[in-house]
């Protein structure tokens, strides 16, 4: 079998420029719709609800992305993801109820969708296996990067000044739809024709239960899943803890911001700290400290201790997703590494569904810091189910990994009269 092609990295820099850009309208899109829906007279469990629905219809949509994913190209997905995007953040701008919000917020959401599983299949494709880390980690700082920039727009826009809310909601959710469409400008040349999937054949269709049931998958998808749910309920919910404690929506933005520029940071420093601890031990350690990081942000500390726990728990933060991707990947079926990848995007999609709907029931009984303390009981069951369910090709190095050569030398080197299969027919001998 040749080696796959290994093509330069321009692609993977055009696909970090236009992930920035597409996360930065959806970062700048949702506190903009939880301000939104707040000047409608949303409460607390209102806005769970719009935050839940905003990953409903990719809940669905995962899969079936993944496996034409996996026998085509990748590329494709990327433009109709970024007009997505706009759509859904027009018109939550213009939409005048919280009904028309929640449905235009789960647009947005499938176009997001839609996006990440090209992009992520793209980088999986083309990058070596001992450059997948690398590739993964550099691939997600545009998504931190999006996340730094969109909620201090956001804050910046935004003001409740004299009833003001409900126009500079809108506004900046107009102007979020704009900034998606400038990711349009780096998506040429991003995908390697000798790249592509193989064509479809009944084969090549690995069953779902299948891939669930790799070591290494499921723990991934976890991890993933309790990762990005406390990222997301930060950027819905914080708006609302501010409220609360009387925190400016400009102060939240920075505050956002912040958690953002510190898992840039991790991101940058990954590859030494893989070097050092592991895969395994480093997702575990930072997802335990995210918890307890989680659960303090319930506490009543002033503004600045508030920056500070956000800082570090940013930090902590920035791990799983792309330690979560390379996990998945190397663990599934090469058959079936998009879906696998889709299945870890469904498992996110099922925590954005189920974790801000949880936190909503659990602000209206407990209060509005009650969920950091759900969030932090998730990370926590993380930290246990990444030291107990990673297997050894999860957590081995890449680079090591070379399955065909070791299958072939033991043939080579025995003589032709002593092989058993010496009197076979070639068909038969040659098959794997």
């Amino acid at each position: 079998m040749p080696p796959r092609p290994r093509p330069g990295r321009g692609w993977l820099l055009r696909l970090v420029i236009a992930f920035a850009f597409a996360q930065g309208a959806v970062s700048m899109a949702r506190p903009a719709v939880s301000y939104r829906a707040l000047s409608l007279g949303a409460d607390e469990r209102a806005i769970g609800v719009i935050a839940g629905v905003y990953a409903l219809l990719p809940l669905f949509a995962a899969v079936p992305l993944g496996r034409r994913t996996d026998h085509g190209r990748c590329a494709p997905l990327l433009p109709v993801g970024v007009l997505l995007i706009g759509a859904g953040c027009a018109l939550s701008g213009a939409a005048g109820s919280l009904a028309a919000l929640a449905a235009w917020s789960g647009v947005m959401g499938l176009g997001h969708l839609c996006f990440v599983i090209g992009a992520q299949s793209l980088v999986a494709r083309q990058s070596a296996p001992a450059d997948q880390d690398r590739n993964f980690g550099h691939f997600t700082i545009g998504a931190s990067l999006g996340q730094l920039v969109g909620p201090i727009a956001a804050g910046c826009l935004i003001s409740e000044r004299d009833g003001a809310m409900a126009r500079t909601s809108a506004l900046a959710l107009l102007v979020s739809a704009v900034v998606a469409a400038v990711s349009l400008t780096s998506l040429w040349r991003i995908e390697h024709r000798k790249t592509a999937g193989p064509p479809r054949t009944s084969a090549d269709k690995v069953p779902v239960g299948s891939i669930l049931r790799t070591r290494g998958v499921p723990a991934g998808i976890f991890i993933s899943l309790a990762v990005l749910s406390a990222t997301d309920i930060l950027t819905a919910y914080l708006p609302v803890v501010g409220e609360h404690r009387g925190i400016a929506p400009a102060t939240v933005g920075l505050l956002l911001s912040l958690r953002a520029a510190a898992t840039i940071a991790c991101r940058l420093v990954m590859t030494p700290m893989l070097r050092r601890v592991g895969r395994t031990a480093l997702l575990s350690t930072t997802c335990l400290l995210g918890g307890l990081l989680c659960a303090a942000i319930a506490l009543p500390v002033p503004v600045w201790g508030l920056a500070v726990v956000l800082a570090v728990l940013g930090f902590c933060l920035g791990v799983g997703q792309p330690l979560s991707m390379t996990t998945v990947v190397q663990a599934a079926p090469a058959a079936a590494r998009s879906t696998a990848l889709a299945l870890r995007l469904t498992g996110n999609r099922l925590g954005q569904v189920a974790a801000p709907a949880s936190a909503g029931l659990i602000a209206g009984v407990a209060g509005t810091a009650a969920p950091f303390v759900m969030l932090g009981a998730l990370l926590v069951g993380a930290a246990g189910l990444g030291l107990r369910g990673g297997g050894p090709r999860a957590t081995a190095d890449p680079a090591a990994e070379e399955p065909e050569p070791r299958a072939e030398r033991p043939r080579a080197e025995r003589p032709r009269a002593e092989h058993p299969c010496a009197e076979r027919p070639c068909a038969e001998r040659d098959s794997p």
